[in-house]
């Protein structure tokens, strides 16, 4: 989820489905690449990213708000605009610009 607006672009809100993965890119492919440079053992680096890709994992160690039934995505997502749009505006911190 980090190329999909994750933490790193300060969304207001970041939920997960179930069935979301939030490596940057799979085992299979990570494996292959660190093999190819020689630096660890495919099938380690394999399962490490199948564990820590999981949706639960970073649920548990709060990286995003939670993981959400597919069924609840319209009923969370209007909670979510809701918030967004009753909360107040920050003022810009832009600086004088003169030519």
């Amino acid at each position: 989820n980090y190329a999909m607006a994750g933490r790193a672009y300060s969304p207001r809100f970041l939920w997960m489905w179930p069935n979301a993965r939030i490596s940057v890119m799979g085992g299979e492919q990570a494996a292959n690449v660190l093999t190819t440079v020689g630096t660890a053992d495919a099938d380690a680096i394999r399962a490490q990213y199948e564990h820590q890709g999981n949706p639960y994992y970073s649920t548990a160690r709060l990286w995003d708000d939670g993981v959400i039934d597919p069924l609840d995505t319209r009923t969370v997502l209007g909670l979510a605009l809701s918030a967004a749009a009753n909360a107040p505006l920050e003022p810009a911190g832009y600086g004088v610009f003169r030519m």
